[in-house]
């Protein structure tokens, strides 16, 4: 009898959804919201934005992640982004193909085809998606609207149809949400099996909660069948939600890996596969012009083919110290080109300091490299012979970061001499990063130069007055260093933090960086 007046309940519920759907083409701007209990639910009614209201913010708020919190509708492009950078190009490729089929299989079959071509064969261990890629995404599709509600509530749970692990570190680092339900992956042999489990028990929860969903998004009725009162929004109302400011979320994204630039829906990832042709070609011709012409004579070529730089020159002399010495370029790190560049800029020859570059990358580099042993002795050794020969370029912070951040500069370069002219650089991509944590660092350039049109805003900045060298000024090595990374800071409207390499590597590769 028990089991009758369960199924009873949720055949009921189900029905209501159904009027709920044709209800809400002739409301598209209002929210519902009904009241009930166990037993079934007794009575419904519209309710205007304003009803949801802190009355309620002491009680517990479920709330459908895809439904109450993501503008889009679709969930391709998070399985399309776990398929390209952990599974690779042919598994991204094949995910693509099968679209058609995922769009007419329907919400929950397609899903399933979705979460077994991205993960089966995926190694757990390795698997750092959830953690270094997604939650980018995630902040990039936050509604608003739909944040401003659910924090109202002071404590939350989020129901999501992705696995769980796709979805839990964006909810708790970033929104403050740990209470996660949501269906975890089969695995066998610490592989990826696939499959997710099928049962999803809320027994937990207690019966008296505020639920928030959407409309199109009836999927879990067993969960929310438990909440005395629901909130719905409809899909009309979340297209008119402005994105969530990043300076609303609990922490500021400062680090995220993974090659992917745009977002890759079904059209765009389409538009990437038909141009990966032509944008090999095109890094190989570039990475030609690169190696084989002088730089008066590429430069143009590099901008015919779609390179745009822009230089803002302070006019700095080429050398300091009666001309016996090299000046020290000191510029903040945003992709493994940043030397070159800046050789482009100056157009002259300079070299470069470096920590992590490929073999290959030192082999086809236009501009000679040496590599630094992290070793502060004998760097400071490497530096100063360098210098004795020319100019020099180096990234103090050790290594990239893409958003608007500059991690802690190293005082090394502070030490060594007082002709120090701090250069700002920002960059901008439109299909592939050239940097990564976890990836093949070989394929960085080659990533980078595949952008149709890569820009690049370089500014050289006034060199370094006297009296705040090391050598000449008496300023500590520390002071220099933070000196220079607030110039660059304030040249490009970037925030300075005390983040270091470790930290990066930490959070984006689980380890300590030193490859």
């Amino acid at each position: 009898m028990p089991r009758i007046k369960k199924l009873f309940q949720l055949k009921y519920f189900s029905s209501l959804f159904e009027i709920m759907r044709k209800t809400s083409r002739k409301f598209p701007y209002l929210r519902l919201k009904f009241s009930h209990g166990i037993p079934a639910p007794t009575q419904f009614k519209f309710l205007k934005n304003s009803s949801f209201t802190d009355e309620v913010s002491n009680q517990t708020l479920v709330f459908h992640l895809e439904g109450a919190l993501l503008k889009a509708y679709s969930l391709f492009p998070y399985f399309m982004l776990v398929a390209f950078e952990a599974g690779g190009l042919f598994r991204a490729l094949i995910l693509l193909l099968l679209y058609p089929l995922v769009w007419l299989l329907g919400h929950e079959l397609g899903l399933k085809v979705m979460v077994f071509v991205s993960f089966v064969g995926i190694k757990k261990e390795k698997f750092r998606a959830g953690t270094a890629i997604l939650p980018k995404f995630f902040l990039e599709d936050v509604g608003a609207v739909g944040f401003d509600m659910v924090m109202k509530y002071k404590t939350k749970v989020a129901v999501t149809s992705m696995p769980r692990i796709m979805v839990e570190c964006f909810l708790g680092d970033y929104l403050g949400i740990h209470v996660v339900i949501g269906k975890e992956l089969k695995e066998f042999h610490g592989y990826f099996l696939g499959l997710m489990e099928e049962n999803m028990d809320p027994a937990t929860m207690c019966i008296n909660n505020i639920g928030l969903g959407c409309f199109r998004n009836s999927h879990y009725q067993k969960i929310f069948s438990r909440c005395k009162e629901i909130y719905l929004v409809t899909e009309a109302e979340k297209k008119k939600w402005p994105v969530l400011p990043r300076k609303k979320s609990l922490k500021p994204l400062i680090f995220h890996d993974g090659r992917l630039a745009f977002r890759p829906t079904p059209l765009n990832t389409l538009s990437m596969f038909i141009w990966l042709p032509f944008g090999f070609l095109l890094h190989i011709t570039r990475i030609m012009v690169f190696i084989s012409l002088p730089f008066k004579v590429s430069g143009p070529l590099l901008a015919f083919s779609g390179m745009i730089n822009t230089v803002s020159n302070s006019n700095v002399e080429s050398s300091g110290e009666g001309k016996k010495r090299g000046m020290l370029y000191v510029c903040n790190h945003r992709t493994l080109l940043d030397p070159v560049y800046i050789t482009f800029a100056m157009m002259k020859s300079v070299s470069a300091v470096t920590y992590s570059v490929s073999r290959f990358s030192e082999v086809i580099s236009p501009i000679k490299t040496v590599r630094l042993t992290r070793d502060r002795k004998t760097d400071e050794e490497t530096m100063k012979k360098m210098l004795s020969k020319g100019d020099l370029v180096v990234c103090p912070e050790g290594t990239t970061c893409r958003e608007p951040y500059l991690l802690r500069f190293s005082p090394l370069f502070a030490e060594i001499t007082d002709d120090i002219v701090p250069v700002a650089i920002k960059l901008q991509v439109s299909l592939f990063y050239g940097s990564t944590a976890s990836g093949q660092k070989c394929l960085d350039s080659a990533f980078h130069l595949t952008n149709p049109n890569p820009t690049c805003l370089i500014m050289i900045l006034n060199k370094l007055p006297g009296w705040q060298t090391h050598n000449a000024g008496g300023k500590s090595k520390f002071e220099v260093a933070n000196y220079v990374q607030g110039q660059i800071a304030i040249a490009l409207g970037f925030e300075c933090t005390n983040l270091t390499r470790k930290d990066k590597y930490a959070i984006l590769a689980g380890n300590d960086g030193i490859l």
